[in-house]
């Protein structure tokens, strides 16, 4: 029941963004304001199935003898054909969002133009900072590698799957199949943080929970945070959004003029 207190509070801190807007004439153009009755903004239970599934089994994971035993046995298989460790998980979690720009730079165009999929790009990695970061500190559990006590949830999976996420939003009405081109780079993300020693499946599994809800969290506020930064008399967009990595915490800066 601790434990459960401790996600509800980081639930409620989640909706946190900050920045100062931008505004272009010729993106106004093809901009989505005004259409915030589309159902991609409003709340729906289904779609929060998923997220709440991932995260409950990673809060079971803690204390669940037979979770914990699996975490156990898969590291020991890990270590048994000692793979590798490579640091492709770093970049690799930030590529279904840099996919998100590229499509568009190639034509294919997702539902929103750059200052809004930037607002919410930013807002869901806000979130996600919000969750992970003080989950992290409250849970302390030690990583498989005994480095440190940050193991709970998984950072950089929440990063990768809330990328992911966002791309998929972003061109699942417009290109299915390249909406789903994030997963398996969010998946090989999730299996390079248990291979690289850094994590147990549960500390993965729960990452991609709070990636996605973060994600699905940006899409709602969309329309209220917009409405923060849609002032007519700004000129330029700063939006600043948090980088975690294993050991450092840094900030993303946005400027469009």
């Amino acid at each position: 029941m601790r434990l459960l207190t401790m996600i509800l509070i980081s639930l409620t801190c989640s909706n946190i963004c900050f920045g100062q807007v931008t505004y272009d004439s010729v993106t106004l153009k093809d901009s989505n304001f005004g259409r915030y009755n589309d159902k991609v903004y409003q709340p729906s239970y289904k779609k929060l199935i998923i997220p709440t599934i991932f995260i409950g089994y990673g809060v079971l994971s803690l204390s669940s003898d037979a979770l914990k035993n699996l975490n156990r046995s898969t590291q020991y298989e890990i270590g048994e054909h000692q793979p590798k460790h490579i640091k492709l998980d770093n970049y690799t979690q930030y590529l279904p969002v840099v996919m998100v720009y590229g499509y568009n730079l190639a034509g294919i165009r997702g539902k929103h133009n750059l200052k809004e999929r930037t607002i919410i790009y930013g807002t869901s990695q806000l979130i996600s900072a919000a969750f992970v970061l003080p989950l992290k500190h409250l849970v302390k559990e030690e990583r498989p590698d005994v480095s440190n006590n940050l193991s709970f949830p998984s950072g950089h999976t929440a990063a990768a799957f809330s990328s992911a996420q966002f791309l998929f939003r972003e061109y699942k009405d417009e290109n299915f199949w390249v909406a789903l081109t994030g997963y398996p780079i969010a998946v090989f993300t999730g299996i390079y943080r248990t291979l690289n020693d850094k994590h147990w499946i549960g500390d993965v599994v729960a990452g991609a929970g709070f990636g996605i809800l973060s994600t699905e969290l940006a899409y709602w506020l969309f329309p209220t945070v917009n409405k923060l930064f849609n002032k007519k008399e700004s000129k330029n967009i700063t939006l600043i959004y948090p980088v975690l990595e294993s050991k450092n915490f840094g900030a993303g800066l946005v400027l469009n003029f």
